[in-house]
């Protein structure tokens, strides 16, 4: 197997305390041997073993692939005359999406395929490596396994979110939408998904709505996630976290309770800053989390309503700035935190063993992610 050596890192982020003693692992001067799709070894540079072949990077940062975990891909058109109205003061609610939902089911394989090949791309030079990408714009049999399945060309990381609003055709009768997602649908799309997901809010789905269809998706071997607590106080995430469930999305609106259910379960909450950026609600208090030592990801929410945004660079300076987070915690939520909310060891870390996954930067220091916000100083992946 073919190695490579990469030299001239002035600051690595490894994500692994043994280097520093802090969550990021910092390494100066620092150097990385790949072997085939994994890292054979981290340390400075002074140290490094011999390789088949050698690069000098030429001194830049170093920092773990993004790991975004939470995308919506797979759709068509967009909502941006819905973006002017909340711009122009209408507030956010849930019922937008059934607009996306009828353009997916009207496109063709092809377009869907497309759309999410285009993001995907577009992901890539924003430097995420791992995506997770969710169906919930079919919102029938046939229209959510396709999503799902076309969204497996591009990750491991698909969830089923046929639970996502209750369509118009069953606006009449939301048990039996529950008992389609929770049967046939759920039959139709778990081949290709590997989580189940609801969205547990007022709009959308309830507290024992959610229960019975996480219930099914798990029985049916899936793991589970929820959206939770994005527009107002709610039974969600204590429910995630009673359930045991690997992460709860969203997490806006907080009280003590919930902070202590996650921190007591841990589960992951995922905190999406791009969706108050373009709502205009306020962010989630990232803060309080931290310091009860809940376990924080950051992660994209990319989707053509709420979010449409593919940056994770923009989304740690959104942390950052409006969250209270440290651009250290920040880095990490959008690299091992991601990693953590998909139940991955494998990216998220630069280590010996772990897939190598890195994104360079034409910067000297992570810290320029928060203190450059939209400039893009992503120079390259490797991957």
């Amino acid at each position: 197997m073919t190695s490579l050596l990469l030299t001239g890192i002035a600051e690595l982020v490894t994500n692994d305390p043994t280097h520093d003693g802090t969550p990021l692992g910092l390494l100066h001067d620092a150097a990385v041997v790949v072997e085939g799709r994994r890292i054979a070894w981290v340390g400075p540079r002074h140290a490094a073993p011999d390789a088949d072949a050698a690069r000098d990077l030429g001194g830049p940062a170093v920092l773990p692939g993004f790991v975004d975990s939470h995308s919506h891909l797979v759709f068509n058109g967009d909502r941006a005359e819905e973006f002017a109205a909340r711009m122009a003061g209408e507030s956010y609610a849930a019922g937008g999406i059934r607009t996306t939902v009828a353009a997916t089911r009207a496109a063709s394989d092809e377009q869907l395929y497309a759309n999410v090949a285009r993001l995907v791309a577009e992901m890539r030079r924003q430097g995420t490596t791992t995506v997770e990408i969710k169906s919930g714009y079919g919102l029938n049999v046939l229209d959510e396994a396709r999503s799902l399945a076309i969204a497996r060309e591009f990750t491991e990381e698909t969830t089923f979110l046929g639970a996502h609003v209750v369509p118009p055709e069953f606006a009449d009768d939301p048990a039996g939408y529950v008992e389609l997602v929770s049967g046939r649908m759920l039959e139709a799309a778990a081949p290709h998904a590997r989580w189940i997901d609801v969205f547990c809010e007022r709009g959308a789905f309830d507290e024992d709505q959610a229960r019975t269809i996480l219930a099914a998706g798990q029985a049916a071997g899936l793991g589970g996630r929820l959206h939770a607590n994005q527009l107002g106080l709610g039974p969600g995430v204590r429910l995630g976290c009673e359930l045991g469930l690997t992460a709860v999305d969203h997490c806006t609106y907080l009280d003590d309770a919930d902070v202590a259910a996650l921190a007591d379960s841990g589960t992951v909450a995922t905190l999406l800053p791009g969706v108050e950026f373009s709502t205009r609600s306020p962010y989630p208090d990232a803060r309080a989390l931290l310091d009860a030592g809940v376990t924080v990801a950051l992660a994209s929410d990319c989707n053509p309503g709420s979010c449409y945004t593919s940056s994770m660079p923009l989304c740690v300076a959104l942390a950052v700035r409006e969250m209270r987070m440290t651009p250290a915690e920040a880095v990490w939520a959008a690299t091992a935190g991601g990693a953590r909310a998909l139940a991955r060891d494998d990216v998220g870390v630069l280590a010996p063993g772990h897939r190598a996954h890195l994104t360079v930067l034409d910067a000297p220091s992570y810290l320029h992610l928060a203190y450059r916000p939209g400039v893009p100083l992503v120079a390259e992946v490797i991957a």
